[in-house]
């Protein structure tokens, strides 16, 4: 089956890595010249997320690529420690922190090793069912046609409207996330822990890798802007907005921000409480396509990368492609929309038990639901 996926993220790249497992000929279109938007931020990969890659063989290279996280330390507005959680790791690959960037690189070199095809500058703008599959059709006038096509194309989805034009828009959570790094000497360090900080108006995490550098973010409440207002903020422009939300606090937020240069990065949080429709018998969404999650649990990367290899399963042991986009509906829907709605109701360092637990046996057989 040829398998055409919009977006070369961590959802259309792991996608296309496990289809490639599952006998199926997939080819990867990124709508970016180089890795993808956001590649300034950094994320962690969750126990389950680790456990997904770990079941088609990809958590190798991304360990490689990453630091480790071994639990979350809680920080009241004092300045006074209030907890410690290290996270339970025996048995599984315990939480991976690293940029969006090297993240993309990892995943989308160790995609072309085994064979998977992937096309930059490649934007989707429209689909359409032909001869029993389906034609995508990108900004540069050209078309591909082939069995089904994954929206893996994130928050924004073409693809979700194209299978449903009356699809809810994303829903803003109220919060702007700023991320930054800094390897400025003095500041206090986090190793291997996120030292989560709960300020007055704003909350704040950071972490410090093993050669030094700290890596944090903020969560700041904000009104929403257009997407071109928010393009348009620099570093420093990021830089004052985040610093201003704990200036004048008994924390180390603010000093943290100020030693960072310009290695700053932000946006609107958004989320997808509910996607109406997941599929049509050509066309399939996954990962912030199909349901995006607020930052609070962390979840983003490693409920993508779930959905991917569910996916690939589903589209390997069952005789069509509609039948494997139910069967892959029903699997993840019900654990994604709970996640979805966990995570809009969040304090800072809650534990998702029920969500890191989550195994992915490859080579268990789907049956038709």
């Amino acid at each position: 089956m040829r398998v055409l996926v919009a977006g070369g993220g961590i959802a259309g790249t792991v996608t296309a890595t496990a289809l490639k497992l599952a006998g199926h000929e997939p080819i990867v279109f990124e709508a970016y010249p180089a890795c993808g938007d956001d590649v300034g931020a950094f994320l962690t990969i969750m126990h389950n997320g680790m456990d997904a890659l770990r079941a088609i063989g990809l958590d190798g290279p991304v360990i490689g690529a990453s630091f480790a996280a071994i639990g979350v330390e809680l920080v009241l507005p004092t300045g006074e420690t209030a907890g410690r959680r290290e996270f339970d790791t025996e048995g599984v690959d315990g939480p991976r922190t690293l940029t969006r960037a090297a993240l993309y690189r990892v995943l989308q070199d160790e995609a072309a090793r085994r064979g998977v095809a992937l096309e930059r500058g490649k934007r989707l703008v429209g689909a359409k069912p032909a001869g029993g599959g389906v034609t995508a059709e990108f900004a540069d006038g050209t078309t591909e046609t082939g069995d089904v096509l994954v929206g893996a194309d994130g928050l924004h989805s073409v693809v979700r409207r194209l299978i449903d034009p009356d699809a809810d828009a994303p829903r803003y959570t109220g919060q702007t996330v700023v991320y930054g790094y800094t390897r400025a000497p003095g500041l206090p360090s986090a190793a291997g822990i996120y030292r989560m900080v709960r300020g007055s108006k704003a909350a704040f995490g950071f972490t410090t890798d093993p050669d030094g550098a700290t890596y944090w973010f903020a969560r700041i409440p904000d009104a929403e802007r257009s997407r071109e207002e928010i393009a348009a903020v620099t570093p420093a422009g990021w830089r004052e907005f985040a610093h201003a939300a704990f200036a004048g606090e008994p924390l180390p937020c603010a000093d943290i921000i100020a030693a960072t240069g310009d290695e700053v990065f932000g946006g609107h949080s958004y989320d997808l409480p509910e996607t109406r429709v997941w599929s049509t018998p050509e066309m399939v969404l996954a990962g912030d396509a199909a349901h995006a999650a607020s930052p609070a649990d962390a979840q983003g990367a490693s409920m993508a990368i779930e959905d991917a290899v569910v996916l690939a399963q589903c589209l390997r042991d069952l005789p069509d492609p509609a039948s494997a986009f139910a069967a892959y509906e029903e699997l993840r829907r019900e654990r994604v929309e709970k996640l979805v709605a966990s995570s809009a109701g969040k304090d800072v360092g809650e534990k998702p038990g029920w969500v890191y637990a989550h195994h992915i046996d490859w080579d268990a057989k789907v049956t038709a639901r």
